[in-house]
């Protein structure tokens, strides 16, 4: 190419301004240079495929279809070449004079038109391509359309003039030729190629070579029909995506047309590493357009609480912004977010039923997600209410039971679901409030972990039944036949206190307790035992309280305001307690005080174990036929 036939052409005015905003504004990454210029050598590659199915091509038909990279760390350049569709002078001076040919104000117009129809901005050369002066001195373009005209070059440094002109000798496609900044020499190291390559671009439907090595192995399979792809290719690339040695719980592979053209592929893992200790997960699905990275990690296309998934989702729909780091329409986000995650609950539903100890095992590592999402995804709320799974008073011990088994289960003229938190299953078995479940045979759940309550709260009804705790003040269950039989044996055994000497016995006690309880009241529903604690305010249950608490947050809630005290008329130590306040009204107080302490210890609540202690001695010691000196 000789100086008389090379063209010098002015950039216009503000083409500087726009690059500086191409450059410094649109990408945070530097390695985005490379992902985009082997993004537009596929683009190319794709287009000639095409063209050689429709049109029969004798130019350079011989030559294979892939990207190379050649890198000089002594000369500090790098060269990538692709030999796809090529370019003629025309299409050279038009794609790569997107920015040249336009100063920035008509440049946004155009991208602001493009947006507007939808249009892909994957792919258009002179788009993605000018990211390359991030790290480049100067770049010389070389390429030869596949029709076998002739040849050309173009040259630029990024300022003010580029250069075009005839360049022989030229086989089909593309080749960039990137003299490197001097801070940006490490472009000219394979391994830093390979690493971004891996990264950004492994899936590329084409082979990317290094130095004559190919570095893209990995199939993008989730693009593949189910039928096409074994058990172990599934595996293998859940091990490459997740980082993982072991096979996955489940996995999801699905494709959708509307309302987005998406293929999803994601996985299960068999653990939970936040329960490991491991700290807060990363999300774990990858967002790809064209097979190509758009967000690693993405927290965009999913909920929080998902993000113990891993995998990929690719959808040709999304309208990127030309550095394609960030998405550019909030709603097709929103729509894509909206059809994966009802994608992904209803495939657990359907696992649920179709695997039951399978699910199982899932909901044990991976069901404090699912809470999380009950009280965090209020749009979501109602189907993964479905996911729920608790131990009950009809299940066997570490059996859980859903929802709607439950509900399924519900004596005649039950309205409502009843819960109970504890500890342990023994714990809730051997406390007050059970009783009168047990009495009159009506199933009741054991929310065993600290969160439960505040999911059951959250979520408030299910299936137009409301969930209530079995440890509110204004509780009433339905009357079965099991407790007409049971209560007439009961009035036998266990004759109640008259109805005036227990009121008057209640507001002894609440003189005795003072500002601790908000009332002392006669119970419907004690059974065997003396007393227990129970929640005027309806909301806030014990487990609820015992969080705010420890988290410091318990003065803020009024904690300790609303609660009343039930007693149970018909219990010995109730009734031996009438007696003793008259004969002995100090020993009397200790009594009630510890009634007391052990109804807020079976409640779940904190005492003041010193003065407890104290206390018991003092009641020990009576019991032993000692003398007591006065508290």
């Amino acid at each position: 190419m000789t100086a008389t036939q090379v063209e010098t052409k002015q950039f216009q005015a503000e083409t500087r301004k726009v690059l500086d905003i191409v450059i410094n504004s649109l990408y945070t990454e530097r390695d985005i240079f490379v992902r985009e210029l082997i993004s537009n050598g596929a683009d190319a590659l794709e287009k000639f495929r095409h063209q050689s199915l429709i049109n029969q091509i004798e130019f350079d038909s011989h030559v294979p279809l892939e990207i190379t990279i050649d890198c000089d760390d002594k000369k500090h350049t790098l060269t990538i070449t692709d030999t796809g569709i090529g370019m003629t002078r025309e299409e050279l001076e038009t794609n790569l004079g997107t920015i040249a040919h336009s100063g920035s104000q008509h440049f946004f117009e155009q991208l602001a038109e493009a947006a507007k129809k939808d249009v892909n901005l994957i792919g258009q050369f002179g788009v993605g391509f000018y990211s390359v002066f991030m790290a480049a001195k100067t770049v010389r373009v070389q390429t030869r359309s596949w029709d076998g005209s002739e040849g050309w070059e173009w040259s630029s440094d990024g300022g003010g003039t580029y250069t075009i002109g005839p360049c022989t000798g030229l086989h089909r496609g593309t080749k960039i030729i990137i003299e490197l900044k001097d801070d940006a020499h490490t472009y000219a190291s394979k391994f830093t190629l390979e690493r971004i390559i891996q990264q950004y671009s492994t899936f590329v439907p084409f082979p990317v070579m290094v130095e004559g090595k190919k570095v893209n192995t990995v199939q993008a399979i989730w693009a593949r029909s189910k039928a096409e792809i074994t058990d172990e290719e599934y595996t293998e690339f859940y091990k490459f995506i997740g980082n993982a040695g072991d096979e996955p719980l489940y996995r999801l592979h699905f494709a959708a047309d509307a309302p987005l053209a998406i293929n999803a592929l994601v996985y299960v893992p068999k653990d939970n590493f936040e329960v490991l200790g491991m700290g807060r997960m990363q999300p774990g699905v990858n967002l790809y357009c064209q097979k190509v990275l758009i967000d690693q990690h993405s927290e965009s296309i999913l909920p929080e609480w998902l993000r113990f998934l891993k995998g990929v989702v690719d959808s040709e729909d999304l309208p990127l912004n030309i550095s394609r780091q960030s998405l550019q329409d909030n709603a097709l986000v929103i729509k894509l977010r909206k059809v994966l995650t009802k994608r992904v609950i209803k495939f657990f539903i359907e696992e649920a039923g179709r695997e039951v100890d399978t699910y199982g095992e899932f909901w044990k590592t991976f069901g404090i997600f699912i809470k999380e999402g009950v009280t965090s995804d209020f749009e979501h709320r109602t189907e993964l209410a479905k996911l729920l799974r608790f131990e009950s008073s009809e299940s066997s011990p570490g059996s859980m039971i859903s929802l709607d088994e439950y509900v399924g289960r519900m004596k005649k003229g039950q309205d409502k679901i009843y819960y109970i938190n504890g500890p342990s299953r023994a714990a809730v078995e051997h406390g007050p409030y059970v009783e009168l479940f047990k009495q009159r045979g009506i199933e009741i759940f054991y929310t065993l972990e600290p969160i439960d309550d505040f999911v059951l709260n959250h979520l408030g009804e299910y299936d137009g039944k409301k969930l209530v705790s079995a440890d509110r003040a204004d509780l009433s269950l339905p009357e079965t036949t099991k407790d007409a039989d049971q209560a007439a044996e009961t009035k036998e055994t266990a004759e109640p206190l008259a109805a005036a000497v227990l009121t008057s016995l209640c507001r002894w006690m609440k003189e005795m307790l003072g500002d601790r309880i908000q009332d002392v009241k006669p119970s419907s529903r004690l059974v065997d035992s003396p007393a227990m604690i129970v929640n005027v305010d309806g909301y806030m249950t014990s487990s609820m309280e015992r969080i705010l608490k420890a988290s410091g947050q318990g003065e803020a809630f009024g904690m300790g305001s609303k609660k009343d005290m039930e007693i149970n008329g018909a219990s010995i130590l109730i009734k031996k307690l009438a007696g003793l306040r008259e004969s002995d009204p100090e020993f009397a107080r200790d009594v009630v005080e510890q009634l007391y302490d052990n109804a807020m210890i079976q409640a779940g609540l904190l005492v003041d174990p010193m003065v407890m202690v104290q206390r018991n001695y003092r009641i020990l010691t009576r019991a032993a036929g000692g003398q007591v000196d006065a508290a």
